[in-house]
């Protein structure tokens, strides 16, 4: 991806010691096309984030809450999904300088997704769109899905089981 993210909402890391409280950002109606574009989706109807940022060792921690209305098409009929997200997030950006290409970090329950940045600004709005696209449902499926499938002569996972001929076996013996 080239040049600004469809959601951009900047915060220059100087700044983050002068914030209080919570922030409130909102996706406006071209830029939550432009996502929907991006994430393949169907419809973005809402998306938006309250968050607060603190420092802490060297990084920027962001915490907050993510919720989105959107719909993707259906694996297989097309047919628009709908879903919501409302989500809590935790993110660190630590300076890209500081993090070590193939190093091995120790995780622990207080540990979260960790962002490189160049050390000047931070992008909460591109920030806020990754969190909703990783919080989305992978392979949505419309009430007609399985019909669809089953019509296709696709298995379901109990089908396709390396048990089920066994299962079928059962009784007949």
């Amino acid at each position: 991806m080239s040049g600004t993210p469809e959601f951009s909402r900047v915060v220059r890391a100087e700044q983050v010691k002068r914030l209080t409280g919570e922030t409130h950002i909102a996706a406006d109606e071209a830029e939550r096309v432009a996502l929907a574009k991006r994430f393949g989706l169907s419809a973005l109807d809402r998306l938006e984030a309250d968050y607060s940022l603190t420092e802490e060792a060297g990084a920027i921690l962001a915490r907050g809450r993510v919720r989105a209305a959107l719909a993707q098409p259906c694996i297989a009929t097309g047919e628009p999904v709908p879903e919501t997200i409302d989500t809590d997030f935790a993110l660190r950006f630590v300076v890209e300088d500081g993090v070590v290409e193939g190093e091995e970090l120790e995780l622990d329950a207080e540990d979260v997704d960790t962002i490189g940045y160049d050390g000047q600004a931070i992008d909460m709005g591109e920030a806020v769109a990754e969190t909703m696209a990783l919080a989305m449902t992978p392979y949505p499926r419309s009430p007609d899905a399985d019909a669809v499938l089953k019509e296709a002569g696709v298995m379901t996972e109990e089908q396709a089981s390396p048990f089920a001929a066994l299962l079928g076996l059962k009784g007949k013996g």
